[in-house]
């Protein structure tokens, strides 16, 4: 036993002996080379603790503990809100800092040709920190893409109103002349007990070509770009044909339902525009709709009021099938005619006028909108017909209302401003002014 504790406690004092060889040997290395290194703040032998939490635990550990949630608060929602992980260290370079410095292996060459390059410091970028803080702000989170104000949709924020092109072709079949209407694009949120809060996207969309053929569909994928490419794809495989009057407007008057949402849509002249929901008018267009007015009741659920919508053109009659159901002819009464009738569709069989009952709808309007009328608020009078001076501006204005107008209508009618008592009374015929005579002198 003695004898081990002899032989421990030689291995022991050379071992010590090496170590004080080799610490002289450093010592007089750093004493030769002294020159030629940087001084540090720092000495290189220093019997300070250099085990800290920050060094015993990695990166990724550290992280782990701030960017994670355990499966019981994640089941809870706690892990929505959580800090993602960052590259500290992104645009940082070696050797380049505050203090710029060259270190010959690390971040430059230790030879140049046949010259050995020393360490030196470099001279100072006063604009470092300026550069480095723009390419970390631009390198974190989605850098978001600048449309033009034609290209943004309905709002800059939304995606709503934005056009993303025709479906994709769907083997020899090409969807060429048509486009796709963005019209709802959200995310949406459902708790499950295994996987805590699970959120999809939907997307709603609407493709037509502008010539009679549209279609409509509803996606809900894990990303908002799957989702508005499957939508479009499944709107252009249900597109629907909807008959229009000349190319421009609906058939006639319709309303139309779905859930709590009412519409009530009126057939316009070329010229008037689509007045509607703004969703509506980019099914207008995708349809090629281009006048119209739509007035909505009740919720304004974009899905209820596409649906309702369709249903509304689905459900259109031409003149014919309305003139047969009625068993009576359609006639129409235009103010652009003067108010002239005329047939637009005669029935196989007339019904005689004993067979009409009292109670039955004939108006056309009243019918089409299965007797049901928009609810339309009374206008109130101005403001200023309760003041005192209102009934002496009427009493004044009395002497010469509507003479303009009365005045264009004997000019149309008779061209000259005489009706036909002016023969019998010529005494009420108005005097033309004479134009003055260059000969007549001129009293200042």
């Amino acid at each position: 036993m003695a004898c081990r504790m002899i032989h421990i406690c030689k291995v022991v004092n050379n071992s010590i002996k090496n170590a004080q060889s080799v610490s002289n040997g450093i010592c007089n290395l750093l004493s030769v080379s002294h020159s030629h290194l940087l001084k540090t703040h720092v000495p290189l032998l220093n019997n300070a603790r250099n085990s800290t939490f920050f060094v015993n635990k990695s990166g990724d550990e550290l992280w782990k503990g701030v960017t994670t949630v355990s499966n019981a608060g994640r089941r809870r929602g706690r892990a929505k809100g959580l800090v993602r992980k960052r590259d500290l260290n992104r645009g940082q370079i070696i050797g380049v800092g505050k203090i710029p410095i060259q270190f010959p292996g690390l971040n430059a060459p230790v030879f140049r040709g046949k010259e050995l390059i020393q360490q030196q410091k470099l001279p100072i970028d006063p604009e470092r920190e300026e550069k480095l803080t723009k390419f970390r702000q631009s390198q974190t989170g989605s850098k978001r893409v600048k449309l033009s104000p034609l290209e943004r949709g309905w709002t800059s924020a939304g995606m709503g109103g934005r056009k993303i092109g025709p479906p994709d072709p769907i083997g020899e079949d090409n969807f060429e002349g048509f486009e796709t209407w963005i019209l709802e694009c959200k995310m949406i949120t459902c708790m499950t007990g295994n996987l805590g809060r699970k959120s999809r996207a939907s997307a709603f969309v609407v493709t037509g070509n502008g010539n009679g053929l549209a279609g409509f569909a509803i996606s809900k994928t894990s990303t908002a770009k799957a989702a508005l490419k499957t939508a479009k794809n499944r709107a252009g495989q249900r597109l629907m044909y909807i008959p229009r009057y000349k190319e421009h407007t609906v058939l006639h008057d319709f309303f139309t339902q779905f859930g709590s949402t009412k519409i009530f849509v009126n057939k316009k002249h070329e010229g008037y525009g689509l007045i509607c929901h703004r969703a509506l008018k980019a099914c207008c267009e995708a349809i090629g709709i281009k006048n119209i007015y739509a007035k909505v009741e009740g919720a304004k659920n974009v899905k209820h009021l596409i649906k309702a919508f369709f249903i509304g053109l689905l459900q259109q009659k031409s003149y014919q099938q309305l003139a047969d159901e009625k068993r009576l002819h359609l006639v129409e009464f235009n103010p652009e005619n003067g108010n002239y009738p005329v047939i637009l569709a005669s029935p196989s069989k007339i019904r005689k006028p004993e067979e009409i009952p009292s109670h039955e709808t004939l108006d056309f309007t009243q019918y089409v909108m299965g007797n049901r009328v928009v609810l339309k608020k009374k206008k109130l009078p101005p403001f200023f017909t309760k003041l005192p001076f209102y009934k002496t501006s009427l009493v004044k204005q009395e002497r010469v209302r509507h003479a303009d107008k009365t005045r264009i209508q004997l000019l149309a009618k008779y061209g000259a401003q005489h009706s036909f008592l002016t023969e019998k009374y010529p005494e009420a015929r108005p005097r033309r002014k004479q134009k003055p005579s260059e000969n007549d002198e001129t009293v200042e």
